[in-house]
């Protein structure tokens, strides 16, 4: 504990102190890490889903009918790629067959996208709802 004149350097029960401190910290921190970490990927989706549906209305208002698969969107030029769901880290979404009542209205084609995953998110939605 006493150091003479001339030496340098810390103690280990110094060392230990601030060691545990730094450990404290990180496990307080960590929950709002992954908190963040989630917002940040729902906002992603969010984005992502928002960008693949106005793109499936804008080839519909071209077109007269929705695309056959998200590939003739990226053929086609509305998108350079399928954008990658940030829930599974793959570009394969949930897609949503289009249903007329109207006869003389093509059915077929993607009408709508959600994510792969059925986890919950933080608003209590599973992201394959979203």
């Amino acid at each position: 504990m006493f150091k003479k004149l001339g030496e340098k350097g810390f103690t280990l029960l110094e060392l230990m102190i601030v060691i545990a401190i730094i450990g404290i910290l990180a496990t307080l921190a960590q929950p709002s890490y992954k908190v963040a970490v989630k917002k940040s990927r729902e906002a992603a989706l969010k984005e992502n889903l928002y960008n693949l549906r106005s793109v499936l209305d804008q080839y519909y208002a071209d077109n007269g009918k929705y695309p056959d698969s998200l590939d003739d969107v990226v053929t086609k030029g509305y998108m350079r790629g399928i954008p990658v769901d940030p829930m599974t880290n793959t570009n394969q979404w949930q897609t949503v067959p289009f249903e007329s009542s109207d006869p003389n209205e093509p059915a077929g084609g993607i009408y709508d996208v959600h994510s792969s995953n059925t986890a919950i998110g933080l608003n209590g939605k599973p992201y394959n709802e979203w």
